[in-house]
């Protein structure tokens, strides 16, 4: 667990499915993740979410982002490391609407930044968001990323965007709520 100012990143737990849900069947947010909503019934997804959550994180290690009142406000992951470029990607999902432009995304980051290079001692964490996403875009930039191309799919147009890890040692210094602690 990490905590700063006003957020708390946790391991995921089966209580979070009611939320994940929810969040996942929601068409606002299937488009921000560049997704159709899930339609499964729930209790399918809670079924595969408990597998899910019991399998080792090799691949993709994702945490609950929760205020400090215990509220479960979104998710946030790195995932796709690669131990020879010393890299991984992240992402982050707000799901709850009540704390989008607040900063709530951008203390997530921080923590998952800060824990990301520190664990693997990477050179760089990248992540892509949809080219209309200014406001994911600004939050990025706001942590210290720097837009670094461009990916077209069939249906999509990404902004990639990376922060190499000489720059986050910088970038952290500036960010005043970076003090976070482990528990």
């Amino acid at each position: 667990m990490f905590r700063n100012m006003r957020v708390i990143l946790r391991e995921k737990k089966p209580d979070d499915a009611i939320n994940d849900y929810k969040w996942k069947t929601d068409p606002e947010l299937a488009k921000l993740d560049a997704c159709q909503p899930l339609t499964m019934p729930f209790n399918e997804y809670v079924f595969l979410y408990v597998s899910e959550l019991q399998l080792s994180p090799l691949v993709k290690h994702e945490f609950s982002i929760e205020t400090h009142n215990g509220e479960h406000i979104g998710n946030c992951a790195y995932y796709n490391v690669n131990r020879f470029r010393r890299e991984a990607e992240i992402g982050i999902l707000i799901g709850n609407r009540d704390y989008w432009d607040k900063g709530y995304g951008k203390e997530a980051l921080v923590l998952l930044i800060d824990y990301t290079f520190g664990k693997y001692n990477l050179k760089r964490v990248h992540l892509k968001t949809l080219e209309w996403n200014i406001r994911a875009q600004n939050c990025f930039l706001k942590c210290g990323f720097n837009h670094c191309g461009k990916k077209k799919t069939a249906e999509h147009t990404f902004i990639l965007m990376e922060l190499p890890g000489t720059e986050w040692e910088t970038a952290k210094t500036n960010l005043s709520f970076i003090h976070s602690k482990s528990s």
